[in-house]
């Protein structure tokens, strides 16, 4: 028996075929490619910004140990302690430790003596790197004079620094002269 609710049903062939009209399958598909696009974008963006601030923070990394690694070589006897607090102020760890603790023997003797020491980097270059920390490799040359007397040609020494993120600083950790 037939009611007035049944005549009024579509036939099944009519509701399958309004899907298929080429109006709403070009809407699915515009609403696919439109949401993979849109992912696809968001996945490049968040790498690309990944790849920049990696970049960014190995440039850190390498300023950083540079700029120690000049500091370590130039001391003036006539500021000794400004210089050394330098030093320290960008260290971090145990290197920071160690080197405090010598720090004033270090000066009593750069004075005795009147020594000057000035470094020039010739070439840096980050030898291993994460996020946190690094390895640089430094090259210097160090003119050293004492009661202003030069000590001849300069002193070529290659320095590996290690350096570390401490909060929103990068500090020098270790520091070893290597051959």
């Amino acid at each position: 028996m037939e009611t007035a609710a049944s005549q009024r049903k579509s036939p099944p062939g009519l509701a399958r075929r309004r899907l298929r009209s080429p109006v709403a399958v070009s809407v699915v598909f515009a609403l696919a490619a439109f949401a993979a696009l849109s992912t696809l974008g968001g996945w490049m963006w968040s790498r690309s910004h990944s790849v920049h601030e990696a970049s960014q923070q190995r440039a850190r990394f390498l300023q950083i140990a540079r700029q120690e690694a000049l500091n370590l070589t130039t001391i003036d006897w006539q500021h000794a302690e400004p210089d050394v607090q330098r030093i320290l102020d960008a260290a971090t760890g145990r290197f920071r430790n160690d080197f405090a603790d010598r720090a004033q023997p270090f000066v009593d003797a750069v004075k005795q003596a009147k020594s000057k020491s000035v470094g020039t980097i010739g070439s840096a270059g980050i030898e291993t790197a994460t996020l946190d920390e690094a390895r640089v490799l430094v090259a210097v040359a160090v003119t050293t004079t004492t009661d202003g007397q030069p000590s001849g040609d300069p002193h070529a020494w290659r320095m590996r620094l290690s350096v570390q993120r401490v909060g929103g600083d990068v500090k020098v950790s270790n520091v070893e002269f290597v051959s």
